[in-house]
């Protein structure tokens, strides 16, 4: 797989290949930039790759992945992963995809993963953009809540903790919008 073959994993030393509806120059482009992406150390790489898959899976628990998700998961990817916008736009891409495709088995494993290999911090401050990114179209379903608690359950953190971060994005809760509307109404 190429998520794997990018970030270290059983297929390490496969070549990343070029999506099919790619032209000439995009297949160059992709090449040139799953090197750059390739090129950097091996913890980084599996480092990111989990960020970004965690923050994939958030985005599409309520099977809908929006816009505003995929450019806040692409923002947060160039912070934490110190990359370049198009490195972002492809690592995210291919999580979105690895994540739609494959969730259901390497949720949990990638999660877990991420959380041994990660500083409490690095966890916490993975879980509250995973929030954000279900907040980045202004409502947190309840797919996406439900995905969240597990996320931070898998991340080690305790209810009342992820709660906690919870209570920070309650205005984008879909459930509380629901209630307020229905209370104007």
């Amino acid at each position: 797989m190429v998520l794997r073959s990018l970030f270290g994993g059983a297929e390490e030393d496969a070549p990343a290949a070029p999506s099919p509806a790619a032209g000439p120059s995009d297949s160059e482009s992709i090449k040139r930039i799953a090197a750059e992406i390739g090129a950097l150390p091996i913890e980084q790489r599996r480092f990111i790759a989990g960020f970004a898959y965690v923050l994939a899976r958030a985005a599409n628990a309520d099977l809908d992945v929006s816009q505003a998700e995929v450019e806040y998961m692409e923002g947060a990817v160039v912070e934490v992963g110190h990359l370049s916008h198009a490195q972002a736009v492809l690592v995210v891409e291919m999580a979105r995809n690895m994540a739609e495709l494959y969730g259901a088995t390497d949720d949990y494993v990638v999660t877990r993963s991420f959380a041994e290999q990660s500083t409490r911090e690095q966890r916490e401050d993975l879980l509250r953009t995973a929030f954000a990114v279900g907040a980045a179209d202004d409502s947190i379903t309840a797919p996406e809540s439900a995905e969240l608690n597990e996320i931070g359950k898998e991340l080690g953190f305790r209810s009342d903790e992820v709660d906690a971060i919870r209570n920070e994005f309650r205005d984008k809760l879909a459930a509380i919008q629901a209630m307020r509307a229905a209370r104007g109404a």
